[in-house]
């Protein structure tokens, strides 16, 4: 103690002072900082980790907003809490949070946990790098150009372009702003002003992000034009070229058609080989939004639902998905590699991009960016795929989809459970009729009552916190399950818990 007192007071002896402020040394209490890190680390192996393969944990602890906010002690204060609080806070967000690398997740389009991925994650959260010059970016800059390279070989493209986001809905705005861009150059610097009436087509099934990239480009969703889909979800062609002819008719430009690989509810694929022919024809830009599917390219037995992708202009694929990079994992690929999303993008921000570097500057990525900052997210993906292998993603796409057709099968046997329709993907959507309805006559009533089963059932399994999965109503129909199946940690046991757990939870109703 005595020896402390001593430096303190040689500190303040020889303190430099500037607006009352000691600048002598650092202020932070490193070893300290290490401790409340390595127990933080030691929490999250505990009770993240070595639980998310764990079936009697439970995949949430349900709490109603107000109770939550009591339990956590949201309030900041004026003065720092003890390292003890702090960690006991971590350990109560772990605690009523989502387990989404639980086997019984179903909930989303992601789910699972991939070591690898998460070991990539602490790396890039401890070093805090930005991906936009490679001065301050190296390995990451060069991690992201390879995975990119590899993404467009499996498309089928000879060369290309690409970046990674923050999310599909961005890459299919991207795509959107791109597109206009390559249509009418001038944009760039004139703006909407003095520009026919643009129109794109998507499906009616497409990704709700299209009409949100419209709104905030300026393009306007009354010039969306969706075109109708078959009993299976899919865009039918003929009634995109009806479309295309009625906008040309009406005085409108089309520029885009943007096709889905992989639909969020239904998991439908568009036949991207009869839109390319349109989209040839009439001098479209063809984006396929293969966030969901385009997991499936990895797959030689599934790529096939694929087929004519290669033929698109861009592309959006998010590895966090199918192949549990972590979110967010997201990617936009171009075909074009004349340099267009920098000639689209570029600010030529002179404190950042200066051509006089002492290395080769074509590596300072960042322009082609909507974004200044930008986390590394292609390193989780890298990663994954250097430890898995090519066959280990085709093997996880390919069980998720054999235990996706397990279900389908399970369902068929099981009195009261009713598929939507056949899938070809990993979405699974059926209906459970309680024993009550199921010799109800076929009518509004009918389906009225049936409307009401699934959020009674999804908030009876929330507040049990057996499982999660997700619900909706869709083109007409009411209310059904919809469950996705991802995570490698999923087995055929858990297939079987799911069924059973419905009709537990719905056996009164």
């Amino acid at each position: 103690v005595g020896i402390c007192k001593q430096e303190m007071l040689q500190k303040k002896k020889n303190a430099v002072l500037v607006d009352g402020v000691i600048l002598n040394g650092p202020i932070t209490d490193s070893k300290a900082g290490e401790k409340f890190v390595e127990e933080a680390c030691k929490m999250i192996m505990e009770e993240v980790v070595q639980k998310a393969d764990n079936v009697t944990e439970k995949v949430c602890e349900w709490r109603a907003p107000e109770t939550l906010k009591q339990i956590l002690d949201l309030e900041m204060r004026d003065t720092g809490e003890s390292h003890q609080q702090l960690l006991q806070l971590c350990r109560d967000v772990i605690k009523y949070s989502v387990k989404t690398s639980h086997p019984r997740f179903f909930n989303q389009l992601y789910a699972g946990l991939d070591y690898y991925s998460l070991v990539a994650r602490f790396i890039t959260e401890a070093l805090n790098p930005s991906v936009y010059t490679y001065e301050v970016s190296p390995v990451f800059l060069l991690v992201e150009e390879a995975v990119i390279k590899k993404m467009i070989e499996f498309i089928g493209w000879k060369e290309g372009d690409g970046i990674f986001n923050p999310g599909g809905s961005v890459s299919n705005m991207y795509a959107m702003n791109l597109a206009r861009y390559k249509f009418c150059p001038e944009i760039k610097e004139k703006g909407l002003s003095g520009l026919p009436r643009l129109v794109l087509f998507t499906s009616e099934e497409c990704h709700y992000s299209m009409k949100k990239a419209a709104s905030f480009l300026g393009i306007g969703t009354e010039n969306v034009y969706f075109i109708k889909t078959d009993e299976r979800g899919k865009m039918i062609p003929e009634e995109l070229e009806k479309q295309v002819q009625r906008a040309r008719k009406e005085g409108s430009a089309p520029f885009l058609v943007c096709a889905t690989a992989g639909t969020t509810v239904l998991g439908a694929f568009d036949p991207l080989d009869k839109i390319a022919d349109i989209c040839e024809k009439h001098g479209l830009w063809l984006h396929v939004d293969a966030s969901w599917g385009g997991s499936a390219l990895i797959s030689r037995k599934h790529c096939r639902l694929l087929h004519g992708i290669h033929r698109a202009d861009s592309v959006a694929w998010n590895p966090h998905k199918m192949l549990l990079a972590g979110i967010q994992c997201c990617a936009f690929l171009v075909k074009d590699n004349s340099g267009l999303l920098k000639k689209c993008y570029s600010a030529k921000a002179a404190y950042l991009f200066q051509q006089d570097k002492f290395y080769d500057v074509s590596y300072d990525t960042g322009d082609k960016s909507i974004q200044c900052s930008r986390r590394p997210d292609a390193f989780k993906f890298w990663l994954m795929w250097k430890a898995l292998g090519t066959r280990g993603l085709e093997e996880r796409v390919n069980r998720a989809l054999a235990l996706a057709r397990y279900l389908v099968e399970e369902i068929k046997k099981r009195e009261g459970f009713q598929l939507l329709l056949e899938p070809e993907y990993a979405n699974v959507c059926f209906w459970y009729i309680p024993p009550s309805l199921r010799k109800m006559e076929d009518g509004p009533e009918f389906w009225q009552k049936l409307h009401q089963v699934a959020p009674i059932v999804k908030e009876r399994m929330m507040k049990k916190g057996s499982m999660m999965l997700g619900y909706q109503p869709h083109q007409g129909k009411v209310n059904f399950f919809r469950q996705v199946v991802i995570s490698p940690q999923v087995s055929r046991e858990d297939m079987d818990f799911l069924l059973d757990e419905i009709e537990l939870l719905a056996k009164d109703l």
